[in-house]
């Protein structure tokens, strides 16, 4: 079974949560017994998750070494110049060694389809943002948001899109179904 799960902004991917106070996990959206996230999605981060009670499948779609492309809409703290675009496109060099080289393309203004987030990102006046879709084809840890941080433009908002064949299309943010 493979579960396609658009992860709302604020959940843990895991069922559980021992903190105090626990925080919303997958849980409080998704029903379905024995199933268990193929990788994982930031708690601030959103959009597609994988789930499946498939160990082979989960470890198809998240070893290193089948380089699964993970696509995501990225808003930016800044322009987005051709320089900083060549450099992700060329793979940057992080604290834990270069990235591949990643696809990207500037976005003239976010997707008309994409949800507004809960809370709301921090909208600053004289600080100008950007969008991009960006697809890696590895999975380290926080990756997206250190790779535009290292050509100088944080993350404002990330939603991953597509995980090799599965994509949202569609799903709002807290639905899922079945593939």
């Amino acid at each position: 079974m493979l579960i396609l799960f658009n992860k709302p902004y604020g959940v843990l991917c895991q069922f559980t949560d021992h903190s105090t106070p626990p925080r919303r996990t997958l849980a409080e959206f998704v029903g379905q017994k024995d199933v268990y996230p193929a990788g994982r999605l930031d708690f601030d981060s959103e959009g597609l998750l994988l789930l499946t009670d498939d160990g082979a499948l989960a470890h198809r779609l998240t070893d290193p070494r089948h380089k699964q492309p993970k696509t995501y809409l990225v808003q930016v703290e800044g322009v987005l110049t051709r320089g900083a675009l060549d450099s992700l496109r060329r793979g940057v060099l992080l604290n834990d060694g270069p990235t591949l080289p990643a696809q990207a393309e500037v976005l003239d203004a976010a997707p008309e389809w994409l949800w507004p987030r809960d809370p709301p990102v921090r909208f600053r006046k004289t600080v100008p943002d950007s969008w991009l879709r960006l697809t890696i084809r590895e999975g380290r840890n926080r990756q997206v948001r250190r790779m535009t941080a290292a050509v100088g433009l944080p993350t404002l908002r990330l939603i991953r899109e597509r995980i090799g064949d599965h994509a949202l299309d569609g799903l709002a943010p807290g639905q899922w179904r079945t593939e």
